[in-house]
């Protein structure tokens, strides 16, 4: 098992170490268990992401403006 080390500000030490202490686990475990956590949310949407979001345009209904013709190329075959 690795173990990474980092610095945060004493506050968030403090902050840190309540929470843990709360969820009745040693600091490393807590610490281990968030990283876990948020690693695993890569790449993924906000939970309720689209329920949050979908349809909330509240101003001019939005127009793609014309976007004319394709350019002729010649062919390279």
């Amino acid at each position: 098992m690795s173990q990474l080390h980092f610095y945060v500000a004493d506050e968030e030490e403090r902050r840190l170490r309540d929470q843990a202490r709360q969820a009745g686990v040693p600091l490393s475990r807590y610490l281990a268990d968030l990283v876990r956590q948020e690693s695993g949310r890569a790449g993924q949407w906000p939970e309720r992401y689209f329920e949050q979001v979908f349809g909330k345009w509240e101003g001019e209904p939005l127009r793609r403006a014309l976007q004319g013709d394709y350019e002729d190329r010649p062919d390279f075959a």
